[in-house]
């Protein structure tokens, strides 16, 4: 007998036609997860099913290893450690089901039903027979296991394919759907705790991404820097590799600070942030921009103040965080492990330069009218930060 893994998927099972696409795609993901774990691994899609084939002889530290490396999966819903047995007759059947039972359930009283999946047709025996014939033997030979068809503890699941396969455990995976199949996206990625959060939840929806994050230098350190990358890091754990745009952007915040008035900072920063992300979403074929925003969390997040920075995009803005509260937030971060990196104590560009009273209702025609005062050097500036765009290949562990 040797170990396999079924993988099972949710929403892409109802993708219809394209479906062989998101599988794909989800295989990819298997294969590039699997990579930094020294075993031969197969990964396989065969009659609607994906199954990572670990061949012979696996022990147990290299099984926690992929199971864990399957858990940072997107597009997985769970997956289970199968049993792979030749068919050669019921009885060998039978005797592998009873081994298995007496070998993972070996002690203790628990209740028990049998699942029986017959794909491959010409099997002698129907799918309820099956069930029943496999029950018996379990009761006769496991003391300690009993029959509960309404609410069992164990559902044992067995699989007639070309070989066939049992099955108890199920281990939940992360949902959602496998990167790629969505399209790429330019996440604003600070040094705070909502924004890494925000691209962990949009690769949930299988959206690949690149980041920027505005360095403002002497007054963000390079330690402020260095927790982006430690970020960004984290959460390609998740998203795979991600090519991180770090942007000077000193000159343009005094530019601001010296030109406009600085009660409206906040978002005549964030509206040039939002620019220079679109100029680069653009020229590296993103969709979108991808923020960490949540409605009402600091001034700048007003509704008035989103549809300001709004303006000036063509591109979509994505906020995958706009109604959760701090707490779902802060949850989420400690869960994909970005929390106590995002409270280091290094401060980014945009905390430096907060206006003491900042307007929560900005108005657009006013702000327009405010950044006309940057006229003469604006646009100067924004060419040269996106000239010395400093590009970081991040990816996890590196």
């Amino acid at each position: 007998m040797k170990t396999i893994y079924l993988i099972k998927y949710a929403e892409i099972g109802v993708k219809g036609k394209n479906r062989y696409v998101f599988e794909d795609a989800l295989v990819k993901q298997i294969r590039f997860a699997l990579k930094g774990i020294e075993w031969e691994f197969e990964v396989k899609r065969a009659q609607g099913r994906i199954y990572i084939d670990a061949k012979e002889g696996m022990d147990a530290d290299t099984d926690e290893e992929v199971r864990g490396a399957l858990k940072t999966v997107f597009g997985i819903a769970g997956f289970c450690p199968v049993v792979s047995v030749e068919d050669e007759g019921f009885d060998k059947l039978a005797d592998a089901v009873v081994s298995y039972m007496k070998e993972t359930y070996p002690e203790g009283e628990h209740t028990f039903k049998v699942f029986a999946r017959r794909a491959r047709k010409d099997y002698p025996m129907e799918s309820p027979e099956i069930c029943m014939e496999l029950g018996g033997r379990i009761l006769d030979e496991c003391p300690n296991l009993k029959v509960n068809v309404r609410e069992p503890e164990i559902e044992l699941n067995v699989e007639v394919r070309e070989s066939i396969f049992i099955y108890s455990e199920v281990i939940p995976g992360l949902g959602g759907m496998p990167i790629g199949s969505g399209g790429k996206a330019m996440l604003l990625l600070s040094g705070g705790i909502d924004s890494p959060v925000a691209g962990y939840m949009i690769a949930k929806r299988g959206v690949s991404l690149e980041a920027v994050y505005f360095h403002a230098p002497p007054y963000t350190s390079e330690r402020a820097k260095q927790k982006v990358v430690d970020l960004a890091k984290k959460i390609c754990i998740y998203t795979g590799p991600i090519r991180l745009h770090v942007i000077n952007f000193t000159d343009i915040q005094m530019a601001i600070y010296e030109k406009c008035p600085h009660d409206e900072l906040t978002i005549i920063m964030r509206r040039y942030m939002m620019r220079i992300a679109e100029t680069l979403a653009k020229q590296n074929e993103c969709l979108g921009l991808v923020t960490g925003e949540s409605i009402g969390q600091v001034a700048s997040q007003t509704m008035q103040s989103l549809a300001a920075t709004n303006e000036v995009c063509q591109l979509p803005v994505y906020r995958p965080l706009i109604a959760f509260d701090k707490q779902d937030i802060v949850d989420i971060s400690e869960k994909i492990d970005t929390y106590e990196t995002s409270i280091l104590p290094y401060e980014d560009c945009c905390t430096i330069f907060v206006a003491k009273h900042p307007v929560t209702r900005p108005v657009v025609d006013v702000i327009r009218r405010h950044e006309e005062n940057l006229t003469e050097v604006i646009d100067d500036l924004v060419e040269k930060a996106l000239a010395e765009d400093d590009v970081i290949y991040v990816r996890p562990g590196r």
